[in-house]
This record gives C-alpha cells, sequence and structure tokens, in this order.
C-alpha cells in the first residue's frame, strides 16, 4: 500500500487520512484532539492585535490549545473558536472578547506532531518491558511561562497568582525545585511531573488531560518518561 506524503502542515483530512494509513484505524477531529495533537490556524496580520505579531506581519500559526476551545472542536463545533494562543514568540496571550472565529477548514496538523503521536501509537501497541526506577529528586524544572503555558488552561483557579504567591502550589515547597527557590525568586522552577499529580489530587484536573498536556508541549517531553512511570507507580 502506498502512504500519501504527510506535508508540513496538514489539514484534517490530510491528517486523518495519513493517521489511518500509519494505524489502520479510522481518525476524526475529536480523535486528534483527544490524542493530544495541536490545531493551528493561519493568523494574517491583524493591526488591532500588533503585539501578537511582532514583526511577523505577514502572520504566524497560532496554536489552540486552550481546554474550552479544542474540547468545542472535538464536540463537533462548527467554526473554530480561539480565545487564548501564543504570539510569534511562543507568550501564551489572552484575546479580547471573543477571541478570533475561523472556518473549520483553516485547521493545520504539523508535520512533527503527527509523526510523533504515529510513533506513540506504534510504542503503546508493542509496549516494552518497563523497568520502575526509583524516585528521586531532579535538579531541573520548568519556569513560570512555561507551567502556565501547559497548565493554566486546565484549572478554574488563577495560577499564575497561585505561582506568584509562592508555597509550591501545594504548601511547603510543592513542586518547586528546592535547590531553585535559593537563586531568587524569578529563578524558581517547578518539577512538572508533581505539579500535574498535585493538579489532579488537589484541583481534580482529569489526568487524560494532564497526560494531553505532556505529549502536547516540547519543553514536556523530557519529562514524559517520569510522568508515565509516577501513572504506573499510582496504577494509572
Amino acid at each position: 500500500m502506498t502512504i500519501n506524503p504527510l506535508p508540513f502542515r496538514a489539514t484534517t483530512a490530510q491528517a486523518c487520512d495519513w493517521l489511518a494509513q500509519q494505524s489502520g484505524t479510522a481518525w476524526n477531529l475529536a480523535r486528534l484532539i483527544e490524542c493530544g495533537v495541536t490545531p493551528y490556524v493561519w493568523l494574517d496580520y491583524d493591526a488591532a492585535y500588533p503585539e501578537l505579531f511582532g514583526d511577523a506581519n505577514g502572520g504566524y500559526p497560532a496554536p489552540i490549545f486552550l481546554e474550552s476551545d479544542t474540547a468545542w472542536l472535538a464536540a463537533g463545533g462548527d467554526e473554530v473558536r480561539i480565545t487564548i494562543t501564543k504570539d510569534v514568540h511562543k507568550i501564551v496571550t489572552q484575546l479580547k472578547p471573543p477571541g478570533f472565529r475561523r472556518e473549520l477548514a483553516a485547521l493545520r496538523f504539523l508535520k512533527k506532531d503527527l509523526e510523533r503521536l504515529a510513533r506513540q501509537l506504534e510504542r503503546d501497541a508493542n509496549p516494552a518491558h518497563v523497568i520502575i526506577a526509583p524516585a528521586q529528586e531532579s535538579g531541573a524544572g520548568i519556569h513560570r511561562d512555561q507551567v502556565l503555558a501547559a497548565f493554566a488552561g486546565l484549572v478554574r483557579i488563577d495560577l499564575a497568582q497561585a505561582l506568584a504567591a509562592g508555597g509550591g502550589i501545594f504548601g511547603d515547597d510543592g513542586a518547586r525545585v528546592k535547590a531553585s527557590t535559593r537563586k531568587g525568586k524569578n529563578n524558581i522552577v517547578w518539577n512538572p511531573v508533581t505539579l500535574a499529580l498535585g493538579l489532579n489530587d488537589v484541583h481534580r484536573v482529569p489526568l487524560s488531560h494532564l497526560k494531553r498536556a505532556f505529549q502536547t508541549h516540547d519543553f514536556l517531553h523530557e519529562w514524559a518518561g517520569e510522568w508515565d512511570q509516577s501513572l504506573a507507580l499510582l496504577g494509572n
């Protein structure tokens, strides 16, 4: 069977057809979103949002990652609704209500994200024997902007305010990496695995949504193994 080439930015139909050929199962927009693939739309320059575009006066591909925006698509919404996205410099930006609206045909999926999903599906279909290593504190973590990009859209609290208030979100040092707290407020980093588990336990964020965050954000990929180990220890 000849597998159709995958464009750099694939339409929904192209993405679903390619994954169907890879996996032998049917795909649709809802399943793409459920598996954590981030949809994008191309935004032409808008003079009402100069800070969003920076020097990209021709436009740029904007991600759709807020849970309510992606849930709308997965539920069969008849248009694309974007209320929060990232600017051209990948900084999370709140749009003025009602946000942007686009046709469903404008949705695009990145080739690298689809290929990563295909590899994950293959690993899931052929699981290797996993040796769970003893847990130990990591010396590294993710910064405030990365925490907000990955998790702010999943909780009802003001996560930015909670981070600024200290206390590690969950009391004492919580998800903060202890070594980083001695380097000054601006250098504090958080262990995303500890943070995600806390968000599930304290704020009832579904594990499926947190799993999607680890699959979606490039800066969380190095933590995916530790996340999977933690879920295995919890029996999930």
